[in-house]
């Protein structure tokens, strides 16, 4: 799964990264790896704080539902741009703001999606949660909820 997401990262990169001449050629494979890194630290954060329910909505209703989460992956992921990449803080943040909610809208249409096993919401709540426990019972019963 997180191969998978990485992928649908650099599929989304070109504008905000590859084509951006503030991020050196040099960097934009590591800045793809920061802004994965950045939506599955947030997501397991949302299921290690209690929230799986209010996870499990945000992928229910499109994504329009708690913005607040999406907003804390770019700020997550604008602040490593700004730290490790020397990314002045507005380009970081503008950088964030054009390419994670772009993957996030991705990732809850793929989650919905067949095609993609690793992207189903059940099977990627458990990657997220090492693989400690089948999370199919709790997903299904916040579903209806």
């Amino acid at each position: 799964m997180f191969g998978k997401l990485f992928l649908l990262v650099k599929n989304n990169a070109g504008t905000a990264v590859i084509n951006n001449p503030l991020i050196a050629a040099k960097h934009h494979e590591a800045v793809m790896i920061e802004a994965s890194s950045s939506i599955i630290e947030v997501l397991k954060g949302q299921m290690e704080n209690g929230k799986l329910k209010d996870l499990v909505k945000y992928f229910k209703s499109s994504g329009v539902y708690n913005q607040s989460l999406v907003s804390s992956m770019v700020n997550r992921f604008a602040n490593r741009l700004n730290t490790f990449y020397n990314v002045d803080a507005a380009v970081a943040i503008a950088t964030a703001k054009s390419l994670i909610p772009q993957v996030m809208a991705e990732l809850v249409k793929a989650s919905k999606s067949e095609e993609i096993k690793e992207f189903k919401l059940v099977n990627m709540l458990t990657k997220l949660n090492g693989d400690r426990a089948d999370l199919s019972l709790l997903v299904d019963r916040a579903m209806v909820a």
